[in-house]
């Protein structure tokens, strides 16, 4: 062999515990964040639009199962995260659920995670494509005196809609309890359950950590309810996109910052003046001179969409390019978001984006473009 030959070295696309499910219920499987995962379901009632008006409607089951459940342990290690995180953690009370972001030194976002105060422990749920770099992140920054356990023996469902609390409700009683933001361990039959009530919807649903042994099981234990169907990677995304919710590596990176995202809101309030956690110094300076660019929401006129890469022009000048975009199988008419320079941000602006040579006419608008249906009690 000469020295100049190259090797590469090709990476094994994964399988999710329920790769097999999946397929025989007539998921049609695509490669995503290293794994092989359904896109959509074939059938009376597959395809993607169907399936997220049944999620409108009733209750879809979504495998989520590539995200990292992460457990870290050990003394204070709420405090320890927050000097990783912009968030409040040390008040973060038992039970209750926090959205956070995981920054570099300059202030761009690694990642945005859950996080969740176990008592004994934290669980952070976490990107499945960002997922090693950000236990390698995690590790070189925290103490030894934090142990952190990567969940890899657990899938984790996410059960969506408007009869999800009824039907999770009926094999495991006392879920329906939970508000949004909020977590607790439940039994079903001999198995023990982390339930959250949350999502990526912007419906009202659970995401279900539970052993990878069980979770087929449990997975037909939930179909077994008429008022539940399987749902893929497809429904989700148009669904979160009508909710207005970013994706991580589309609308977010390394080289955006959380103010020109629009998640400021993840920033708590006394810590943005307190700072103490890695890439405060830049961020603040974002908040005090205002983002050159910022994420906003777009209303498309026509039946064409924007998608992803789409430039977006005020006149002749190129202002912005569109992150997301699709059809809204809600709303009846494409929709985007995306940054546009901060002087076009403001609601109303109206703007064209170029999509195949043509210029179509859009219109900043507030987001979410579908009212979210959290359960936030009374």
């Amino acid at each position: 062999m000469s020295d100049d030959t190259e090797l590469e070295t090709e990476i094994e696309t994964g399988t999710l515990p329920l790769d097999a499910w999946h397929r025989s219920n007539g998921a049609r499987m695509v490669e995503f964040a290293g794994y092989w995962m359904p896109i959509q379901y074939t059938g009376e009632h597959g395809g993607i639009f169907a399936e997220h008006e049944w999620t409108r409607n009733s209750a879809s089951l979504f495998d989520v199962s590539h995200m990292g459940q992460l457990a870290l342990s050990g003394d204070d290690v709420a405090a320890e995260l927050e000097k990783l995180l912009p968030g409040a953690i040390t008040t973060l009370k038992q039970g209750r659920i926090r959205y956070s972001l995981l920054l570099n030194e300059d202030g761009g976002v690694l990642d945005d995670l859950m996080v969740t105060n176990g008592s004994d422990q934290y669980f952070l749920v976490v990107n499945g494509a960002t997922k090693w770099d950000d236990i390698a992140h995690l590790r070189e920054h925290l103490p030894d005196e934090v142990t952190l356990h990567y969940g890899d023996d657990r899938a984790l469902l996410a059960l969506q809609g408007p009869q999800a609390a009824a039907a999770l409700e009926n094999i495991v009683p006392g879920v329906s309890e939970l508000v949004f933001m909020q977590h607790g361990m439940f039994d079903w039959g001999d198995y023990r359950l982390g339930v959250s009530r949350s999502g990526y919807t912007g419906e009202d649903g659970y995401e279900i950590s539970v052993r990878a042994e069980d979770v087929q099981a449990f997975a037909d234990a939930l179909l077994a309810d008429t008022r539940v169907r399987p749902a893929g990677l497809g429904a989700r995304d148009s669904l979160r996109l009508e909710a207005g919710l970013p994706l991580y590596g589309h609308d977010m990176d390394e080289n955006i910052d959380p103010v020109s995202a629009d998640l400021t809101f993840a920033l708590t309030k006394k810590r943005r003046e307190s700072g103490g956690w890695l890439g405060h110094a830049p961020v603040a300076k974002v908040l005090a001179d205002g983002p050159a660019e910022k994420r906003v929401g777009l209303a498309i006129e026509g039946r064409m969409p924007a998608r992803e890469g789409a430039a977006i022009f005020a006149g002749d000048t190129q202002v912005g390019r569109v992150t997301s975009g699709g059809f809204s199988p809600t709303l009846g008419r494409p929709i985007a978001m995306g940054y546009v320079a901060s002087d076009w941000a403001q609601d109303g602006a109206e703007l064209e984006i170029e999509v195949r040579g043509k210029r179509l006419s859009a219109r900043v608008t507030p987001m979410p473009f579908v009212p979210h249906r959290y359960h936030r009690g009374s």
